[in-house]
C-alpha cells in the first residue's frame, strides 16, 4: 500500500502541495506550525473520511478559502493504481468522497483499501484512556485481518440498538426482547470469539517489539470479553434484566469489552516513564501492521508525529530499526533535522521534505555533523 502521490488544496494553512513521497520513509522537517502534521492529518483524511485533530471538517479548509481538497494516487497489489480523493465545501452539508471515480459505499471500504497506523499524543490513550479507545484499537486490527468481522459488528450493533430501545419503553414486549437478546448474544460471542484469536496472533509480535524496545520485561496484554467469564452471553443479558431496565442501556457484552498492558501485574501506564510509554503505544501498533502483513500481505502507511519526543538517541535508533524492516510507507515529522537523521540503516533510501509556512518541498538529505 503506497500513495504515490499526494495533493492538496486549501487544506488547513497548505495553501497548495503536490509531492510524490518515497515508499519507504518520508522524513518531514519544519518548525512547530509549519504544516507537518496537517500532512499527516490529510493521510488519515483519506483512510478514515475524519480528521484525528477535529470532530468538524469544515474546521479543516484554509480560513482563506471556500473548500478544501485532498487527491491521492495509490498503489495497492490487490487494487492496482487508482485515485481516491475528499472535498469539502463550506456551504455543502456533506463531504463529497470519491474512490476510483465513484462514491465509496462507506468509509469501511477507504479503510480496507488505505491502512493507517498513526503514532501521535493522543496515542497515550491506549494506556491512559478509556475502554472505548482500546476497543477502537483491537477493532481496527479485528477488521482488517478477518473479512466476517465487519458484518457481525454491525449485526451486533443493530440488536444492541434495538435491546437498548426497548429498555426505555414503558412496557417491554418479551417476546421482541427475546428476539434481539438472541441476536445481539449469537453475534456478540462471535465478535468475542474472533477479537480473542487476533489478540492471541498479536501477542507474541507485540512481545517481540517490547524485547526489542525495552528488554526482557513482564509485560502482559490482557483481554476483558465485556461480561462474566463464567456464564455465556444469553444468559447474562437475562440476568441483567431488570438492572440494565433501571440504566436504560445493556450493561453486559462486548461493547463493555476492553484490553489492557500490565507490567509484573501493574498497570503500565502506572509503573513506565512518558518514554517508556511511548515505546509500549508504538509496539502495540507496530506489532498491528506487522500482524496485517502477515495475515493479509497488506502493509500499513504509518503515521508519525514528532518521533524524537520523549525518545533518547538509543531508543530513536531502535525505532527507526524496526521501521525499516516493517517495509511500509512511512511519514515521520519533527523539527529537528539531526534527531530525525540519527539511526538509519539506509539513509540513502529516505526522502526529506521541508515544510514552511504551508509549503512542502523535497530536498536533499541535510549535512548532519
Amino acid at each position: 500500500m503506497t500513495i504515490q502521490r499526494l495533493k492538496l488544496t486549501n487544506f488547513r494553512n497548505i495553501t497548495t502541495a503536490d509531492i510524490n513521497p518515497a515508499a519507504g520513509i518520508n522524513l518531514l522537517i519544519g518548525e512547530n506550525a509549519s504544516g507537518k502534521t496537517s500532512l499527516l492529518e490529510a493521510i488519515y483524511l483519506l483512510s478514515m473520511a475524519r480528521s484525528f485533530r477535529s470532530k468538524k471538517i469544515k474546521g479543516l479548509i484554509n480560513h482563506t478559502a471556500e473548500q478544501f481538497t485532498v487527491f491521492a494516487n495509490i498503489n495497492a497489489e490487490e487494487f492496482g493504481t487508482y485515485s481516491l480523493g475528499i472535498q469539502r465545501h463550506q456551504q455543502a452539508k456533506d463531504t463529497e468522497i470519491l474512490f476510483r471515480g465513484q462514491k465509496p459505499t462507506g468509509v469501511a471500504e477507504l479503510t480496507a483499501v488505505l491502512p493507517v497506523q498513526l503514532i501521535n499524543p493522543d496515542a497515550f490513550r491506549l494506556l491512559e484512556g478509556g475502554p472505548k479507545d482500546r476497543r477502537q484499537f483491537l477493532d481496527w486490527g479485528v477488521f482488517h485481518v478477518e473479512p466476517s468481522f465487519i458484518q457481525c459488528w454491525k449485526r451486533f450493533q443493530r440488536a444492541l440498538k434495538q435491546r437498548n430501545s426497548l429498555l426505555r419503553h414503558g412496557r417491554i414486549d418479551k417476546l421482541e426482547l427475546q428476539l434481539w437478546e438472541k441476536e445481539l448474544a449469537l453475534n456478540g460471542e462471535q465478535i468475542t470469539v474472533l477479537r480473542q484469536a487476533y489478540l492471541d496472533r498479536l501477542k507474541p509480535i507485540f512481545a517481540t517489539l517490547l524485547e526489542a524496545f525495552l528488554g526482557s520485561q513482564d509485560f502482559t496484554l490482557n483481554f476483558q470479553r465485556g461480561w462474566d467469564k463464567n456464564i455465556d452471553l444469553s444468559e447474562s443479558l437475562f440476568l441483567s434484566r431488570v438492572k440494565d431496565r433501571e440504566q436504560g442501556f445493556t450493561q453486559a457484552g462486548p461493547q463493555r469489552a476492553d484490553i489492557r498492558v500490565a507490567i509484573s501485574g501493574y498497570p503500565a501506564m502506572d509503573v513506565l516513564s512518558r518514554g517508556q510509554q511511548k515505546l509500549v503505544v508504538s509496539a502495540l501498533k507496530l506489532a498491528q501492521g506487522a500482524l496485517l502483513s502477515e495475515a493479509r500481505n497488506k502493509q500499513c502507511v504509518y503515521l508519525i508525529d514528532d518521533l524524537p519526543a520523549e525518545l533518547d538517541k538509543q531508543h530513536r535508533r531502535i525505532f527507526c530499526e524496526v521501521l525499516e524492516k516493517q517495509s511500509g510507507q512511512v511519514f515521520i515529522t519533527g523539527v529537528d533535522a539531526e534527531a530525525l537523521a540519527e539511526g538509519w540503516q539506509k539513509p540513502e533510501s529516505i526522502s526529506w521534505f521541508h515544510v514552511e509556512h504551508g509549503q512542502i518541498s523535497l530536498k536533499p538529505c541535510p549535512d548532519i555533523k
